[in-house]
């Protein structure tokens, strides 16, 4: 697959915003493959159902081998490598799908917890909780500055269907608590990340980001994959998947 894009430009937008919106990196031919992989997901654990429509979707890189395969695919690897570097792993899956049943709105917040294979006391790693049966931990700031998220977008996203909301360049202020997010609303602009199906939004866990609900709903059906450095976890914590994902 051709890339037909300019690293340095998303690059610079990661480092210095915290996102970069990246267009077309799926055909539509792979992104309706894509879709109808996430459709056939059941009723299994870590499914979210409201009414009949599954609106999310944890382990999906256990539960969709088309995700597992699409996140070590040379598309993805080639937004993520110069990143991270080649070694990096991808460490938890999503899948995020805001529809007329399931209008949903997300609060301002960071993504905070990544998932591990069991319980290890280490300073700085806490508060612990567990989801869909998997345990989950907060880490300190430094294991996430060597994170970073893909969010392929396998419908079109636009202003009216409750897009992503980015806070550019919050993802420098380290752990950010509740009480400051009024004020840094009012100093940095809100910027909607609207993308066609098949584009991708590259973000850092620390960049305070929302959704609202959205006016006109249909499907958004986003696959969300974390990756993180092969040296972002102390010795005595291993990440969840961190067995099942072939580096390629």
């Amino acid at each position: 697959m051709t890339i037909s894009y300019a690293p340095l430009p998303w690059l610079r937008a990661l480092d210095l915003d915290g996102y970069a919106i990246i267009p077309d990196l799926i055909d539509r031919l792979r992104t309706g493959e894509l879709v109808t992989s996430v459709e056939a997901i059941n009723d299994r654990t870590g499914v979210r159902a409201r009414k009949s429509t599954t609106y999310a979707v944890r382990n999906l890189l256990s539960l969709v081998p088309a995700v597992k395969e699409l996140a070590s695919s040379p598309a993805i690897r080639a937004i993520v490598d110069p990143v991270l570097g080649p070694n990096a792993r991808p460490v938890r899956g999503l899948l995020f799908d805001k529809s007329p049943d399931a209008n949903w709105k997300v609060a301002w917040h960071q993504d905070l917890s990544i998932a591990v294979t069991k319980r290890v006391e280490i300073p700085g790693f806490g508060p612990w909780s567990e989801k869909a049966g998997v345990i989950h931990v907060q880490p300190p700031v430094s294991v996430l500055e060597k994170m970073v998220t893909v969010r392929l977008h396998l419908d079109d996203c636009l202003d009216d269907n409750g897009p992503l909301q980015v806070l550019p360049g919050s993802h420098r202020l380290g752990f950010i608590s509740s009480e400051p997010i009024p004020r840094l609303r009012k100093q940095i602009a809100p910027v909607s990340c609207t993308v066609r199906a098949g584009g991708v939004v590259l973000m850092r866990p620390l960049i305070l980001h929302a959704s609202s609900t959205a006016s006109t709903p249909s499907h958004r059906r986003v696959i969300h994959i974390e990756y993180a450095s092969a040296d972002a976890l102390p010795a005595g914590l291993e990440w969840h998947v961190s067995d099942e994902i072939e580096v390629i």
